[in-house]
Formats: C-alpha cells, structure tokens, sequence
C-alpha cells in the first residue's frame, strides 16, 4: 500500500527520539489538491490524536495511521526525504490522479477549464475539495476569498456551470473561511 525509504524512516525515528515520547505514531492525511498535485499532512501523533475513522497499518515494523479517505488515494506512494541546500523535507511519491471517481473528475474538470479562467479576471480561482453525496464542495482562493460577491458568484456563476454540465451534482457547498488571511478580498 505505501511505503518509506530507509532516509525517510531515518528522519522519523529521529523526530520520535527528539519528542521524547515513545508512543508517536505516524499519521498521513491528503488534505488537499493543487496544481502541483495531492497536498499531505504528515505528523507525529499520540494514537489518541489520530481521527475515529483512521486505518492503522504497519509499514516495515512502523505504525502508522491513514485517513480512511486518504488510503485509496496513497496507494502505491513512496514517502522519502530528500536532503536540500535550504534543508531537507519529506517528498511524496504518488502515482495516483488527483480523483478517482468519474463525478469527481468531471466536476475538476468544469473548474478548471470553465469556472477558473471566469474567476481568473478577478485574481481569483476555485478549487475542488471532494464530492460528497452528490454535493460538490469547493473552496475560493485569491482576490475571491472575502470578496462580498462571493455568494453571488457562487451561486450564479460556480453552481450553475457545474450543475449544468455534470447533471449528477446536485450542489454545491462553499467551505471558505472568507475571513481568513491577510488580505481577503483587495
């Protein structure tokens, strides 16, 4: 399912050790996508700080725990760590597409070819956080993050083209947190 290269599993031992705390766990999370691909959240964790629903594996004699919607998309990935002049930090090796299920796809799909170069004019862009349910649910990023338009926009712009083209979706749901940042909205 996922492995960890020996330098990997190197620097992880090392950070336990650091801790002083024999209980850690190693904990992984997708917890976003963007242009560079899946975005990851990998910790060190009390077992009691690990979610409900997580999968604990053990990997080359290492525990490790899996957010269960994370595991489809992590497998076959390769954690290293890779050395750099700047430091070092861990990379992920994902042979992985960003969404697996055709409603998924279809709905990225729309965002990227039609809802972000719309957005684009307004130094904004959109992007898809999953599909639950048939409810598509995004998060506005940029000039449209705490832009006092962005329920319109959403509304009239982002949930009508995507509902119009993939048929399957039957809303859409804003997660931003529009107050966030340091300058939401110009």
């Amino acid at each position: 399912m996922l492995s960890i290269s020996s330098k990997a599993r190197e620097m992880l031992d090392k950070f336990a050790e650091d801790a002083d705390d024999n209980n850690l766990l190693l904990r992984i999370e997708i917890i976003g996508r963007g242009p560079k691909g899946f975005q990851y959240d990998l910790q060190l964790v009390n077992k009691s700080e690990g979610k409900e629903d997580d999968i604990t594996l053990e990997i080359d004699g290492m525990a490790v725990l899996v957010d269960l919607k994370s595991k489809i998309y992590l497998e076959g990935t390769t954690i290293d760590y890779k050395e750099t002049l700047m430091g070092g930090g861990f990379s992920f090796d994902n042979p992985n597409p960003l969404w697996m299920d055709e409603l998924s796809q279809a709905v990225a799909e729309i965002i990227a070819d039609e809802v972000n170069p719309a957005v684009a004019s307004h130094g904004g862009h959109v992007d898809l956080v999953g599909v639950d349910e048939n409810k598509a649910i995004i998060s506005f990023g940029g000039g449209c993050q705490g832009c006092g338009m962005a329920d319109v926009t959403l509304k009239q712009g982002v949930e009508v083209m995507i509902k119009e083209k993939v048929p399957g979706i039957t809303e859409v749901i804003d997660v931003t947190d529009h107050a966030a940042g340091t300058n939401p909205f110009y």
